[in-house]
């Protein structure tokens, strides 16, 4: 008798995954959030999950919360072995973690216990870490501190960005989670606790989260420049309007904190640790463009902050 499995989860990360499991297993359910508002219009948008599922002609629901009545009836008429999360958004209690005799199994884009929480894809690249990951975990009432059952590595190259690496771990969560399930189900591949050992966290991230202190070294800075890529994006506020930066890097040099400067011909601020150059930028009401395309269609970049530095 094949394995019964209910999938949860909502964004694109999760969609490798849905559509791998729905291969090789019975998907009796799928569980994601609900149409929520965007773009300018703000229009309901549907989950990616929603969508793949509707494809796949699987059943889904859309609770604004599990705890809701409803939902958990539904789980239980679903009657699932195994519950399978990615990037759900809700936190499973422990009337659904008991539901399945399985257990409830998660892909995270992490090597926990690093990076536990919300956002460990762009907590790697913050962080300035060498290699990030999958780990596929047995959930528990914690926040992401389940026994683990197996784990993949990744490089983070200097070029990559949160949604290079997101398509990146994507990819290769869906890939993990098959060749877990099967050993797991079987039981062969026993769970293994997490080490306290190095464990960090990370919270969600907001909007305003992107706004560039230059207190920092430039180095930080251009690492949040690409863990934001592409959302929620990081900016300076220039003239009395956001201007986003899309790419960015460094240089050895020194002068005022959040001083303007041009340097080769580049748009370019300091810092207490050497000089974040903007690469590729956008003005208010403005397409990106080169740094130097900026340059040459404004008069003020470095008047604005009262400095003529220009190297």
């Amino acid at each position: 008798m094949k394995t019964r499995i209910i999938f949860m989860g909502s964004p694109d990360f999760a969609v490798p995954a849905l559509r791998a499991l729905a291969l090789h297993y019975p998907i009796v359910g799928v569980v994601t959030q609900p149409d929520r508002p965007s773009g300018r219009g703000m229009l309901l948008s549907p989950p990616p999950i929603k969508l793949t599922a509707i494809e796949l002609g699987i059943p889904f629901i859309q609770p604004e919360k599990l705890r809701q009545p409803e939902a958990l009836q539904q789980l239980q008429e679903w009657k699932p072995d195994l519950i399978v999360v990615a990037a759900f958004g809700q936190i499973l209690r422990p009337n659904v973690l008991d539901l399945p005799h399985l257990g409830c199994i998660n892909i995270h884009a992490s090597l926990l216990p690093r990076h536990r929480g919300a956002a460990p894809i762009q907590a790697a690249i913050l962080a300035g870490d060498s290699e990030t990951g999958i780990t596929i975990m047995k959930m528990d009432a914690g926040l992401d501190t389940g026994p683990m059952l197996r784990q993949r590595a990744i490089p983070i190259t200097a070029q990559d960005t949160g949604g290079s690496l997101f398509e990146k771990l994507s990819t290769l969560g869906g890939d993990l989670l098959l060749e877990t399930l099967s050993d797991y189900i079987s039981g062969s591949l026993a769970p293994q606790t997490q080490p306290e050992t190095g464990a960090t966290y990370f919270g969600m991230i907001k909007k305003e989260h992107g706004l560039l202190d230059f207190s920092q070294t430039a180095g930080e800075l251009e690492r949040r420049v690409r863990a934001f890529s592409p959302w929620p994006g990081t900016y300076i506020q220039w003239n009395g309007a956001p201007l986003k930066i899309h790419k960015a890097h460094v240089l050895d040099g020194s002068g005022k904190i959040g001083a303007h400067l041009i340097v080769e011909g580049l748009p370019a601020i300091a810092t207490d640790n050497g000089l974040l150059v903007l690469d590729e930028i956008q003005p208010a009401g403005k397409k990106p463009m080169p740094g130097k395309a900026f340059l040459a269609g404004t008069r003020d970049w470095l008047t604005a902050n009262q400095t003529t530095n220009s190297i």
